[in-house]
């Protein structure tokens, strides 16, 4: 990102600086202590799941992905009780740590372009109800490339991997 000329790096720390810089729209809890929380279970996002699910995605031998996605849905059981009832991660509205759970809506969609269920909806009907009312959030949609093409990207960055086999 780049701001007033001054160049920032790493997804969670824009997202930091975004919410201290437009404090009109706060995207962090107002409480501290669920802000503490927000950050861990963001942290855990980024540190545990995030590079699973990269390596389930790029595979190229089958066992291999199959151990990934394993520990890809030990991670999500995790972030499904950690959901509980809420409709988002942060309560009633979304904010920091639906986004840095995005890479779950990814998943979802890389499930649907390379044929691998990732994220089976059965396993984990909390996370699909979560991921449902996150993409049909307008916001969501401004901010979102369509569905088409990030399935498209995932065919192409993807296709072959043991994913797509």
């Amino acid at each position: 990102m780049l701001h007033n000329g001054n160049p920032l790096a790493e997804s969670l720390v824009i997202l930091e600086y975004i919410d201290e810089t437009w404090k009109h729209n706060p995207i962090f809890p107002k409480d501290p202590y669920e802000r503490a929380r927000a950050r861990f279970w963001a942290k855990f996002i980024d540190e545990k799941l995030w590079p699973v699910v990269r390596k389930a995605l790029g595979s190229k031998e089958e066992k291999e992905q199959r151990e990934a996605i394993g520990e890809t849905h030990e991670h999500l059981e995790t972030l499904e009780s950690e959901l509980k009832e809420k409709k988002f991660f942060g309560g009633e509205s979304w904010g920091y740590l639906d986004i840095a759970a995005m890479v779950i809506i990814w998943l979802g969609i890389a499930q649907e372009a390379l044929g691998v269920e990732f994220i089976p909806k059965e396993k984990f009907p909390r996370l699909h109800k979560w991921q449902q009312r996150l993409v049909e959030d307008a916001v969501f949609k401004e901010c979102v490339p369509p569905r088409e093409k990030l399935g498209a990207f995932f065919k192409a960055r993807f296709g072959s991997s043991a994913a797509s086999k």
